[in-house]
């Protein structure tokens, strides 16, 4: 009988190309996860790890690390991970409920920057095979997975991305089983951790493991491929009590990207608090009120969001972005959100502070949640003349039900470079994309990301 794992193998080698939207998509995420990593490279997190590992970090290691120097596959990914979900800013995929790039892309550009022999389309093409792979590990067990307290980057996007990168290796079909098999071995990450450094390090342990899990399986190393279904496998210890398994699992002529799309994120916060912000966001700009004009805001979103936004009062810059109270002050003040709003001295400001405390949240009821993956996210604004004002959000803006365009884009991407202290006077939206067209990623990477190199020496 044929496994989950083999299924999707077989699946992944069956798609030999790709829709030029499908390519264009990919191409999108990979920049705008790269631009995330620039942002966060000075970040503490990513900063500790590449202190605990300076002894590995040479100027002629094999892989690129955004922190700067060169280090082992697993090295790069662990720390370029950790720095492209730092932040907050990179971006989501619902059907893994997964922050998918920050796992896939630095999983990727390891290998993909260790040698020559690695061209854009190639990074493109795994970058596809590993996002369809987090879905369909996500088909069985989304949402209540996540629902049960399992952070998705971490577990999903680890086996998700270890498919990815045995793709961009050129393994067979049982090694990419095997790559995912083992990959489940490593699955981990808790979302009690959120807000906590430990959280984006959940990014770089999954992309690591992901390379890791890869590079064993072309070695020869094997796992059970009903890892997924069988008694004390994945499904059995971390899908939850209402998980479906893989039975129905089935695959569309068009790739998920397509179908489903990622979330390209523009706000550098938590998701949960997005569809909300941006739903208080259209009021606002609809009728015209100002933040002194509120008397109250109430909220109602999803479970999962409840747990996940665990800060109503924080004190320091990671908990702020798991704040909703915070982050919804901060956008109807200023009428969104950068990263400049995430620093220690801001997500202390007194003056938000009486506002904050106007904004309450509830969550959707276990019976209103029961069978369905999303619920739109409501807001109610009252304001102090007695005028309501109500709408709700079931895409945020970045979803391909509502997406960006090129200049929000291009306005995400120098945000993050303003945020590393640089500029498109050092690089450019245009030399990343390259990156996804050239006959070398190393090549390319080197040359793209060189200012890089010379801004960590500083």
């Amino acid at each position: 009988m044929t496994t989950v794992l083999e299924k999707i193998a077989r699946q992944l080698m069956s798609r030999t190309s790709f829709s030029a939207l499908a390519t264009k998509r990919a191409e999108d995420a990979i920049v705008d996860t790269i631009g995330c990593m620039i942002a966060g490279m000075n970040d503490a997190s990513p900063r500790s790890i590449a202190t605990t590992f300076a002894n590995e970090i040479k100027r002629d290691g094999p892989s690129l690390v955004f922190t700067g120097g060169r280090a082992s596959r697993s090295v790069a990914a662990l720390i370029n991970g950790t720095a492209a979900h730092c932040l907050d800013f990179d971006d989501n995929f619902h059907p893994a409920r997964a922050h998918a790039s920050a796992v896939l892309v630095p999983a990727l550009l390891s290998i993909a920057t260790s040698s020559d022999d690695f061209s854009g389309p190639m990074l493109v093409k795994a970058y596809l095979a590993g996002l369809e792979a987090q879905a369909s590990v996500g088909f069985g067990v989304i949402p209540s997975h996540y629902n049960r307290g399992w952070h998705g980057t971490s577990t999903i996007g680890c086996i998700g991305a270890a498919a990815g990168v045995a793709v961009l290796l050129g393994l067979d079909e049982p090694q990419i089983a095997n790559a995912m098999s083992l990959a489940t071995s490593m699955a981990s990450g808790p979302k009690g951790q959120f807000g906590t450094g430990a959280k984006p390090f959940h990014a770089g342990i999954a992309a690591r493991n992901a390379v890791e899990a890869a590079l064993l399986a072309q070695s020869g190393l094997t796992g059970r491929l009903d890892i997924l279904e069988r008694p004390q496998g994945f499904l059995d210890l971390f899908g939850g009590d209402e998980a479906t398994g893989w039975t129905n699992l089935s695959w569309d002529e068009k790739h998920i990207i397509e179908t489903r799309g990622l979330v390209t994120k523009l706000h550098p916060c938590c998701a949960s608090t997005h569809r909300a912000i941006d739903a208080a966001l259209d009021l606002q700009k609809e009728h015209g009120f100002s933040i002194e004009d509120i008397q109250r805001i109430d909220t109602k979103v999803g479970r999962s969001a409840v747990d996940n936004l665990a800060y109503p009062d924080p004190s320091n810059e990671m908990q702020a972005r798991f704040s909703m109270q915070y982050c919804l002050a901060v956008a109807l003040t200023n009428g969104g959100l950068s990263l400049g709003d995430f620093t220690p001295q801001a997500a202390i400001r007194p003056e938000l502070r009486c506002l904050m405390a106007k904004i309450n949240m509830t969550s959707y009821s276990v019976e209103e949640e029961r069978g369905v993956e999303r619920l739109p996210h409501q807001v109610h604004i009252s304001l102090k003349d007695g005028r309501r004002f109500s709408t709700e959000r079931l895409h945020a803006n970045g979803s391909i039900a509502a997406p960006s365009n090129d200049g929000q884009k291009l306005a995400k991407f120098e945000d993050c470079l303003r945020w590393a202290g640089l500029s498109t006077a050092h690089i450019t939206h245009s030399d990343l994309k390259a990156i996804c067209s050239g006959k070398s990623v190393r090549a390319i990477t080197d040359n793209a990301l060189q200012v890089l190199n010379r801004h960590f020496r500083r």
